[in-house]
């Protein structure tokens, strides 16, 4: 599903057989289907997929180094994920920034976290996969992490595939870390002097500073750095952490702008700074309600 669809049984008979790619989501958002089917039986439902942002990924950034014939009679390659928010803050920033070809990075962090590098509003590269359980460090997902811990704990330690992905799932990231998922919370934590708290949150600053290295260097330049999303939008410490010693980038924080809550579009950059950091809101629910008003009204 690459597009906004109008749900019928087929719909959702593959949204359930896909609940494997995204076990958080698809079971939960199905019985959301059925039950406002049962409900509202004689009204329209549709369907806006967090992946369809990502369908023209280029080839070189949604492929794996594995059996090309593999990869293609099973579809491995990489979705993507938060493809609403992505696409909805992108437009966002190409507006402010009045450059429709700006290159940019959005971090989308929330309890889901990810990065997506942008050229003209199109994505260029992503930080989530197959699944959503890749790239930056999120409140109980994992995260990046070598395929051969998984095979260890299989083989050698004796837990099943299922209980692997139960830990890499839910059981991970600031949770497994900390043993809290919220980072309000871990802030907390930090704050009282818990040395796990403290050197969890310089783990999940310092794996998005290296996707923003990659990300610039995939790009071949930055117009603009974005924070969005529930985090993103409003912890002016984790922001802090992020755009620490990136000077050379030419990304430098104003520290009493960054510290201000806003609920709007606004520029947490020094004077100094040659980059743009901007917050900017996101809104996934005024994004699928555009896309779904504009299938509708067709």
């Amino acid at each position: 599903f690459y597009e906004t669809t109008l749900i019928d049984s087929s719909v959702l008979e593959a949204i359930h057989a896909l609940s494997p790619l995204a076990p958080l989501h698809n079971p939960a958002n199905a019985q959301g289907i059925e039950v406002a089917k049962n409900m509202f039986p004689d009204a329209a439902q549709v369907a806006v997929f967090d992946t369809a942002f990502y369908h023209n990924l280029p080839k070189k950034a949604q492929q794996w180094a594995i059996d090309r014939a593999l990869a293609d009679q099973h579809q491995l390659r990489v979705f993507g994920f938060h493809g609403i928010s992505h696409e909805f803050v992108a437009q966002k920033t190409l507006n402010h920034l009045q450059n429709p070809k700006a290159k940019v990075i959005n971090l989308h962090l929330g309890n889901g976290c990810s990065a997506t590098a942008l050229e003209a509003g199109h994505p260029v590269d992503h930080s989530m996969g197959f699944g959503p359980l890749t790239g930056l460090v999120m409140g109980t997902r994992s995260g990046d992490i070598d395929p051969a811990v998984i095979f260890y704990l299989i083989e050698q330690k004796g837990m099943s595939a299922a209980e692997v992905k139960e830990l890499l799932t839910k059981n991970s990231g600031m949770l497994g870390l900390t043993g809290h998922s919220d980072l309000r919370d871990v802030e907390a934590m930090a704050l009282a002097g818990n040395p796990e708290a403290q050197e969890a949150l310089t783990l999940n600053a310092y794996r998005i500073q290296k996707y923003i290295g990659a990300y610039t260097a995939a790009l071949g330049g930055l117009d603009a750095l974005v924070f969005t999303a529930g985090i993103g939008e409003n912890n002016a410490a984790m922001r802090a952490r992020i755009c620490a010693d990136l000077s050379f980038f030419g990304i430098v924080l104003d520290e009493k702008l960054n510290a201000e809550r806003s609920a709007d579009l606004r520029n947490i950059a020094a004077p100094q700074s040659r980059i743009p950091i901007l917050v900017v809101p996101t809104n996934e629910e005024l994004a699928i309600a555009q896309k779904t008003y504009r299938l509708l009204g067709e």
